[in-house]
């Protein structure tokens, strides 16, 4: 890496690159973020399109925000509404529809709700998020060029009102945006008082067209980001990393200006995003994996793997050979919960269905995921 390997933030610092667990709803299932804390998480991605409609907007604000309401005092990066717009709108039009406006949403396939570039960024500034992402129109890359060039055509001119939004909120003084958020703003004096002031990143779309990928790119330096994502779904049909079209589009951006791997989140994909220069990855494949029994190991000691061959695997902790096995998932994990149980007791829990089995596995796969990120970093800076 060729710029700075810390991602300050109000919250805190993130040492890049960093995974960050999907919180998408204000919780990783399963943990509380007192356990986060403990296992070495740095922080949490969000998502604005969820929160706002469940527990709303005004109960967010009632209760201080995403940092007090969670009890998660490290940083957040808070997702636009725009993959929803991929995974519900374009999928399934009962959902919903695009305009040049903003997205047009029905969660509950009667009531229409609006969601506009400045409405998600005052939304995201109003919930204290550390890094605020732009509302972009996600595509998938087998969608037509048709699609793609008008996704790209609304992703920039949505960033440029999220541009404008996000300038002029930091610029207001603190009873102007309690006048326009209805009511205090708790999070304000910590802004205020703080040296640092939250991020903004663009995010690049145009499919699996590197025409399209530039053009976005360049519209988008021209505006002005503090970083950037990997815009529209990253994977072929066959569940493998577009590696070309990934790697293409951090090469549109300057290295000193920080990337996110959008929920990028297999343990090859990281390694691979990383040598391209992806600095921040998301998904939550790796508690999703927990819970249905899928359990991440090393298959040798994290502190010295190179990430070549075969230097990872998945443990099923549901199959039989592991009934009365006394061993810890991985030997070479020195997690909470390798240092305590076996897999035979996980077995169990899995087994019987208790929810401490999700607990526990959640910790080790997020542990896992921790010790990747470590090992990786101390890679980068030893060149």
């Amino acid at each position: 890496m060729t710029h700075d390997t810390t991602l300050h933030l109000p919250h805190g610092a993130l040492a890049l690159p960093a995974f960050l667990p999907d919180a998408t709803r204000g919780v990783v299932r399963a943990v509380d973020s007192a356990d986060l804390e403990a296992i070495g998480v740095e922080g949490l991605v969000m998502s604005i399109f969820h929160l706002m409609q469940r527990p709303g907007a005004t109960t967010v604000k009632a209760l201080g925000g995403l940092h007090a309401m969670t009890g998660w005092q490290r940083p957040i990066v808070t997702d636009s509404g725009g993959f929803q717009v991929y995974s519900l709108i374009r999928q399934n039009s009962k959902f919903g529809s695009l305009t040049d406006r903003g997205l047009v949403f029905r969660p509950d396939g009667k009531d229409k709700v609006l969601l506009t570039p400045e409405k998600s960024v005052q939304l995201q500034l109003s919930f204290g998020a550390d890094v605020v992402i732009c509302l972009d129109d996600c595509t998938h890359p087998d969608d037509g060029e048709a699609e793609q060039r008008e996704s790209v055509r609304r992703t920039i001119a949505w960033a440029k009102r999220c541009k404008a939004a996000f300038e002029r909120w930091l610029a207001a003084p603190r009873r102007t945006r309690e006048a326009e958020e209805g009511g205090a703003a708790p999070y304000a004096p910590r802004l205020r008082a703080s040296a640092v002031r939250p991020l903004l990143f663009g995010v690049i779309q145009g499919g699996a067209s590197k025409e399209l990928r530039k053009a976005c790119a360049e519209a988008l330096l021209e505006i002005g980001f503090d970083g950037f994502g990997y815009g529209g779904w990253p994977l072929d049909s066959e569940g493998a990393l577009l590696h070309d079209i990934v790697a293409y589009t951090r090469e549109l951006v300057p290295r000193a200006l920080p990337m996110h791997a959008l929920g990028i989140g297999h343990p090859d994909s990281i390694i691979a995003c990383a040598h391209m220069g992806y600095d921040v990855f998301d998904c939550a494949l790796p508690t999703r994996d927990a819970r249905r029994g899928r359990l991440m190991i090393f298959n040798e000691p994290p502190n010295r793997t190179r990430f070549d061959g075969r230097w990872w695997s998945y443990l099923y902790i549901g199959d039989d050979k592991h009934i009365k096995s006394a061993a810890p998932i991985s030997e070479h994990c020195d997690c909470p919960v390798c240092r305590r149980y076996s897999r035979g007791y996980l077995h169990h829990l899995f087994k019987v269905k208790d929810a401490a089995y999700l607990r526990l596995a959640t910790l080790h796969n997020l542990c896992f995921m921790m010790q990747l990120m470590a090992r990786l970093r101390q890679i980068i800076a030893e060149g």
